[in-house]
């Protein structure tokens, strides 16, 4: 059996597990259970849109996530930008501290050892970017990371299915549902472009920059803005109330 198929049906026990249609979170799973990683985690990411987390499989994963699109640095984020994978077999390491010196740290502190980026692609399409991470310093084999890029070839394929199943009105699995996460930001960056009367783009920016400086989860920070909690004057330092 080659190494797609074996993957294909690592997959598809996943989503029997869960009593529902293929979705990338059984990617993410299967990926776990069948490398020596602690965590996956999947972002939708694009070069004209804000990026968002699609699924992660525990609270590290989750963070992870979070934590490179809210600082725009990472593993992640240069998997995307160069379309090739990142191997970061030791976060703690000096090398990992001057490509990332913010995240590095962050992600150390948060439970992660190492992280593997993988981007997702399709010809020209480049739907995102699965990550896996290790709670200790970790090298992957040849092997192991032919199996990791097979389960983003997995994730690739679900992905894009699943928005072509959105875009022509198809049910799809519920384990892909990242709509509520990415109105909500979208949302805020809305209602900061008139507060702030800068362009979407900006809005993204400063919202990302103040969940950064804040310590907090931009979904977090966006639901606050969304919530009215929090507001962005022009010039004025942003007012929270409880």
């Amino acid at each position: 059996m080659n190494r797609a198929a074996r993957i294909a049906i690592l997959v598809a026990e996943e989503a029997g597990r869960r009593g529902a249609t293929i979705a990338v979170v059984d990617v993410c799973t299967a990926a776990v259970a069948a490398l020596p990683v602690g965590g996956a985690g999947l972002s939708a990411m694009s070069p004209t849109v804000a990026s968002y987390p699609l699924c992660s499989t525990d609270d590290i994963s989750e963070q992870l996530e979070e934590l490179q699109l809210t600082l725009g640095e990472g593993p992640c984020m240069d998997a995307f930008t160069r379309q090739t994978s990142v191997s970061t077999a030791d976060l703690r390491g000096g090398r990992a501290q001057v490509r990332w010196p913010v995240f590095a740290s962050a992600a150390a502190e948060a439970g992660a050892g190492a992280v593997y980026s993988f981007p997702l692609q399709l010809g020209a399409i480049r739907p995102g970017v699965l990550d896996l991470y290790a709670p200790t310093p970790l090298d992957l084999s040849p092997d192991e990371l032919a199996d990791a890029m097979g389960f983003a070839d997995s994730a690739t394929q679900v992905l894009l299915g699943t928005l072509t199943a959105r875009r022509e009105g198809l049910t799809i699995g519920d384990g892909d549902a990242p709509d509520g996460y990415r109105a909500q930001i979208d949302q805020a960056s809305g209602m900061l472009t008139a507060q702030l009367g800068v362009g979407i783009e900006q809005a993204f920016l400063r919202l990302r920059a103040y969940a950064y400086a804040h310590g907090e989860r931009l979904s977090a920070v966006a639901a606050a803005v969304v919530d009215r909690r929090l507001r962005f004057p022009p010039d004025d330092e942003p007012d929270r109330t409880a």
